[in-house]
């Protein structure tokens, strides 16, 4: 079991998505693969590569073949992953530019998903996705989240079928308060881990 850990926030302290996200890596116990999109955020891309990168496009233009390179190098991770946790700041009721540019250049049709008759169907073999979702006031799950619920739907569409969420929001309390609901979550989360784990090795 491996663990892909993305962080997002633009608070690179006292960020609860980062506490909580470190923790939680840190009770799975599992081999960990980081990567920050604020401290190292991926190269701009231009809008014909954005294009050419999503398309079938052959084209040995440099800026092409860096991006895709990039994006290959990006998807092998997930593909190494059997959990991903999602550090996911809420800004403007939305996610981190950084954040939205990481799934724009992982989801590629024939490449982590393809299309079927059926629908689309994830190529990535993850197990399972943490979203760890810090907002100021907007209530995770409510109508004005179009965050932790996005982010819900693309690793459905992924193909991610069990995906589940911390409330890392500050308007619950202090942030001492925050972070020791956050973690209570984390902890309760990881037991429904380990008994559904030793129900499927019966």
């Amino acid at each position: 079991m491996s663990v892909l850990h993305i962080n997002s926030s633009a608070r690179l302290s006292g960020s609860n998505t980062r506490t909580l996200g470190q923790y939680l890596v840190e009770v799975l116990a599992q081999p960990v693969v980081s990567r920050d999109l604020a401290l190292q955020p991926l190269p701009p891309i231009s809008a014909e590569d954005l294009i050419d990168v999503h398309g079938s496009s052959e084209s040995l233009r440099p800026s092409l073949q860096a991006q895709l390179l990039m994006s290959a190098t990006l998807i092998d991770e997930l593909k190494s992953a059997d959990t991903l946790v999602l550090g996911n700041a809420m800004y403007n009721f939305g996610i981190p530019a950084s954040l939205k540019q990481w799934v724009d250049s992982i989801c590629r049709a024939g490449v982590s998903f393809k299309y079927t008759e059926s629908g689309p169907v994830g190529l990535l073999g993850i197990k399972r996705a943490i979203i760890i979702t810090a907002s100021g006031g907007t209530a995770i799950g409510s109508e004005m989240d179009f965050s932790s619920r996005y982010l819900e739907h693309i690793c459905r569409f992924l193909g991610i079928t069990d995906v589940f969420h911390i409330d890392a929001s500050g308007s619950k309390g202090s942030p001492e308060e925050v972070i020791a609901n956050g973690k209570r979550q984390v902890d309760d989360l990881v037991q429904v881990f380990a008994a559904n784990d030793t129900a499927g090795e019966k």
